[in-house]
């Protein structure tokens, strides 16, 4: 069912008409952003669950072929993630591989991987930014140095797109947030650095954790709103101002006082 859902929002992107969802737009965009490059034209209805796809090229959405891939890859992704933030956190090879064969071999992950979701998106965000955590965590002893600052600014980059999946991408927002507070107080309380270093790193902690993740989740807004640009079934949700905009609906052009 959800397969449905949200194919039949990728097919909005690319024929360009205006719907609306309660989750925010990132994914879906994804979604018609790899039906699109791989050749889908957003012709398939998904009408109900089980409709064959015929001769539908539905494979870049799927993420079936390797060079077509894209739920199936960001998924697969998963599993060096996760080997990855063990491995830094515990510096043990056993445990990290352990990890690594858990997902591997979850039946959940596998499924949930193969199919036009959003699930395989947002877990991709969600790991990459604990993996972007700890990493910067680990290049602690050399504070603005290239590496902490790339770590730093992937963290936020991944909140953002946490977020523009899904809402649920605020509980590692919260988690990172945290992190970040925890170090800012035991930055506070090294009574070597100045409190213009101190500074420095606050500074440094809200233009990556907050002003660009808010740039980028506004950013992704933007293009949503760009290109849907065509009448559809999400006009009844937004003005007569804002429907005016939209082409083929009864009030394009129209004026329309505030």
């Amino acid at each position: 069912w959800d397969e449905t859902h949200f194919g039949k929002m990728g097919s909005y992107y690319i024929n360009r008409t205006f719907f609306f969802d309660v989750h925010p737009p990132l994914g879906k965009m994804l979604i018609g952003l790899a039906g699109y490059l791989s050749g889908y034209d957003g012709t398939f209805p998904f009408q109900k669950p089980g409709d064959r796809y015929e001769q539908h090229n539905y494979v870049g959405m799927r993420g079936v072929r390797l060079y077509r891939l894209f739920c199936a890859f960001l998924g697969s992704c998963l599993a060096p993630f996760a080997y990855l933030t063990v491995l830094e956190l515990s510096k043990s090879l056993p445990a990290a591989l352990l990890t690594a064969f858990i997902l591997i071999f979850d039946t959940g992950c596998i499924t949930l991987s193969q199919y036009i979701l959003l699930d395989p998106i947002l877990m991709f965000f969600l790991m990459g930014a604990v993996l972007s955590m700890v990493k910067c965590n680990s290049c602690a002893d050399r504070p603005f140095s290239a590496s902490w600052w790339f770590w730093l600014s992937l963290t936020g980059v991944n909140l953002a797109g946490a977020m523009g999946v899904k809402f649920v991408g605020l509980f590692v927002v919260l988690l990172v947030g945290l992190n970040t507070i925890y170090d800012l107080w035991d930055l506070l309380g090294n009574l070597s650095l100045s409190l213009v270093v101190f500074g420095k790193h606050l500074l440094a902690r809200v233009l990556c954790l907050i002003l660009l993740p808010l740039a980028l989740y506004m950013a992704m807004f933007a293009v949503h709103f760009t290109v849907l640009n065509k009448s559809g079934p999400g006009d009844g949700f937004f003005s007569s101002a804002f429907q005016s905009q939209l082409i083929g609906n009864n009030l394009h052009n129209v004026s329309v006082p505030e």
